[in-house]
């Protein structure tokens, strides 16, 4: 199972999904985590000069993404737009906005299902 941490350091997690530097990838088996890598953010729109008055409204509009990130299970974030997270959960990826700010400590909570997500704490933009 793969887990997705956005994330500009590799050690907090970003405030926005979109604008991350990039996603913490943990790889994980029975409970415990196997290997991680960093993917750079090369693909959301903001990464590519997109501002929230250039969103494409259309049902690809997070295309890009959702292919990036389509090797993982669960997506962790400080925040993110709704329409993402929709898309994530739709895509069949288990979406968390949480208030946790460590990336090692949010993993563990998320193995010992201890994690909260906080969906009120997304943006409509």
């Amino acid at each position: 199972m793969k887990i997705a941490i956005a994330s500009d350091d590799q050690q907090t997690i970003a405030n926005h999904f979109g604008r991350t530097r990039g996603f913490l990838i943990y790889e994980t088996e029975n409970g415990e985590i196997q290997n991680q890598e960093y993917r750079i953010n090369n693909f959301t729109g903001h990464a590519l000069g997109l501002n929230h008055h250039n969103h494409d409204h259309h049902a690809d509009r997070h295309s890009a993404i959702l292919t990036a990130l389509k090797d993982c299970q669960a997506v962790i974030s400080r925040g993110m737009g709704r329409r993402i997270y929709e898309d994530l959960q739709n895509a069949g990826i288990e979406t968390f906005i949480v208030d946790e700010t460590n990336t090692s400590v949010a993993i563990q909570k998320y193995l010992e299902n201890e994690l909260q997500d906080n969906p009120e704490k997304g943006c409509d933009h």
